[in-house]
């Protein structure tokens, strides 16, 4: 691996600054902020203006914003992603943590459709299989995704007199009861299943987004009851909004702290 270019580096984290704060900054800010000589800040915000990276603001003098070509690269970036690639790849390194069946599934309408899966290695383990449809409001994944939708959207794809089908004794079919469970996973941004698409199997579910923040997926850990407990539930929530929270940044979403 070849040495680090200092230049390129102070450069790189010039803009990275811009991701802070409202988004301006001057050449003294980036001075204060980076400790840097002023003549290195100056020749580097020079170099940055002159190849469209960065832009002086309107009507504010000696300030700059980011301009179009890191929006460009941006846009490039997200041409070439594949959410089901990028999917098996971090459902690969969370089953690895906790050696459970990991899903990445979207939603299609009422149902749920599985993308990418990594299986555990544990002889007793969730049978499914990427590309399997399953009722959304039975699973994990779908009630995350269906706490994601917008009321109206909602409320169109499952009305009040919605025939939810049952897969175990567990299954929510009551659209009410559905909307409350809902409600409560917006809440606290994670869903759970209790044993009711599968009698033996319980679920965790963490929400996936976009660039834009849209929720485009959920990732989710299944476990087998045997190996079930509420405190290792806790320990799977939090591994999961971990694995969709890298999920989301490799599909270029940037949290807000």
């Amino acid at each position: 691996m070849g040495r680090l270019v200092p230049a390129v580096t102070r450069a790189l984290d010039i803009l990275e600054l811009f991701l802070d704060g409202d988004g301006t900054l001057s050449a003294p800010d980036i001075v204060r902020k980076l400790q840097l000589p002023r003549t290195t800040v100056h020749e580097l915000v020079t170099t940055l203006a002159a190849r469209g990276y960065i832009v002086p603001v309107t009507g504010q003098p000696g300030r700059y914003r980011l301009g179009v070509r890191p929006y460009q690269l941006g846009s490039r970036y997200a041409e070439q992603l594949d959410l089901a690639a990028e999917g098996q790849q971090v459902a690969r390194t969370v089953a690895e943590t906790c050696d459970e069946t990991v899903h990445v599934a979207i939603l299609e309408y009422t149902d749920v459709i599985y993308i990418a899966k990594v299986d555990s290695t544990h002889a007793v383990r969730m049978v499914s299989a990427a590309g399997r449809r399953l009722p959304a409001h039975c699973t994990s994944v779908g009630k995350m995704l269906l706490a994601s939708l917008p009321e109206a959207e909602l409320d169109a794809r499952i009305p009040d007199d919605a025939d939810l089908v049952a897969m175990t004794p567990n299954s929510i079919t009551d659209p009410g009861a559905l909307r409350e469970t809902l409600a409560q996973i917006r809440e606290r941004g994670l869903a759970v299943e209790n044993r009711e698409s599968n009698p033996d199997v319980s679920c965790v579910a963490a929400p996936v987004r976009d660039r834009t923040g849209k929720v485009v997926a959920a990732l989710s850990i299944s476990v087998p009851m045997i190996r079930w407990s509420e405190d290792r539930r806790g320990e799977l929530e939090q591994l999961a909004a971990k694995g969709a929270a890298e999920l989301s940044e490799r599909l270029g979403h940037r949290s807000v702290a």
